[in-house]
């Protein structure tokens, strides 16, 4: 059977699946706790070691059933990223321990700090009292190994983070940020930000490859080539949600038939895509509020 690619996530050493199984939908709407612990073990025995998840997601459900999965063995197998909302050192701390009991481990792989969706989220994490001292406390207790962040809403507050991170003398691990077929047309984080990470050997991580779904329902590509495009960019993983066998199956298969498109069949892609995305109205999470999680409950961050 063909392998899952691996890469190396930016300048850490470290060497991760090129597909990353994505922990939102693990506990959406119901989902079969079984099912989903299912899922995620045969994700890390087909090749995919890469497991996104965050404090928030599904009142931390999602974290919880990742936890049980990793029971007997499948812990070591993996390379584990959550996520954490807090802004102050308070909550940052609380939520660490949070996510810590549920995912039953004693180190987090991978730490980001969640929805950098706002100019002032860099100077309240790296102001005094903030975020990144429970972070780096945690990181010298070897509970934390490597530090990111996320963010999804506009790609200046990306650059922004940077910028006042280097100013606090600090270099970010990893970076998550919308990587897709018709980010390129709009705000584009593809055309901003990825250089910039590229530049600084930051692990790039891809996300809303479909645009969660709403680029996917416009038809104009097909799932595998969504995935094939992300893959093709200077990505350490692309992360996808995965709520069922098939769309597993769906990873799988874009992963192990992976071939970097040429530059025509990217250029034929972004012909077929660019009518439809040029007001950013398939990417809710750029023009909309829908996606910002921290926005409808602002007490996360502390």
């Amino acid at each position: 059977m063909p392998h899952v690619p691996q890469r190396p996530l930016g300048r850490t050493g470290e060497t991760v699946s090129a597909i990353g199984l994505g922990g939102f939908h693990l506990a959406e709407h119901g989902a079969d706790e079984d099912e989903a612990i299912r899922l995620i073990r045969r994700a890390i025995d087909e090749g995919i070691t890469f497991l996104d998840n965050c404090w928030d997601y599904n009142g931390g459900e999602s974290e919880r059933r990742m936890g049980k999965a990793l029971r007997d063995g499948y812990r070591e197998r993996a390379f584990l990223m959550t996520k954490i909302d807090g802004r102050t050192q308070a909550a940052a701390a609380a939520q660490i321990d949070e996510s810590l009991e549920r995912l039953q481990t004693d180190v987090i792989d991978l730490l980001q700090f969640h929805e950098i969706i706002r100019m002032q989220d860099a100077h309240r994490i790296f102001g005094p009292g903030g975020a990144i001292e429970a972070v780096m406390a945690a990181k010298a207790a070897g509970r934390i190994r490597y530090l990111g962040f996320t963010g999804h809403k506009h790609p200046d507050i990306h650059l922004h983070m940077l910028a006042v991170a280097e100013a606090h003398g600090f270099t970010f691990d990893t970076v998550q940020l919308p990587l897709n077929v018709m980010d390129a047309h709009y705000e584009s984080f593809e055309h901003k930000v990825l250089p910039e990470l590229v530049r600084r050997a930051i692990g790039v991580l891809a996300m809303k490859t479909f645009g969660d779904h709403y680029i996917l329902d416009t038809g104009l590509v097909s799932p595998i080539d969504m995935l094939h495009y992300s893959l093709s960019l200077p990505t350490s993983v692309v992360i996808t949600g995965i709520d069922s066998m098939e769309r597993l199956d769906q990873a799988l298969a874009a992963a192990r038939t992976f071939t970097p498109l040429s530059e025509q069949r990217v250029q034929a892609l972004l012909a077929t895509t660019a009518n439809a995305a040029t007001s950013g109205g398939h990417e809710l999470y750029k023009t909309s509020d829908h996606f910002d999680g921290t926005k409808h409950s602002p007490q996360w961050l502390g």
